[in-house]
């Protein structure tokens, strides 16, 4: 069980820092960074809102997949 959860975050749970980046033009690191010292002050907190973020943007790639599936006949 621990195992699978450590395989997901590690996939998926990387791409929130670069959209977030790339979003905003921020960088990655200093965003990365402020999920790491806000976890500790908010008691992990941020952690679940980066981890409902991972799953959100995995959505929403699935669903642009799907588009592009029946769009290309």
């Amino acid at each position: 069980m621990l195992q699978q959860f450590l395989t997901f975050f590690e996939k998926r749970s990387f791409g929130v820092c670069a959209y977030l980046g790339e979003r905003f033009n921020i960088s990655i690191s200093k965003i990365r960074l402020f999920f790491i010292y806000s976890s500790f002050l908010a008691v992990g907190f941020p952690l679940i809102v980066y981890i409902l973020a991972a799953i959100v943007l995995d959505v929403r790639h699935y669903i642009k997949r799907i588009r592009a599936r029946v769009w290309d006949f």
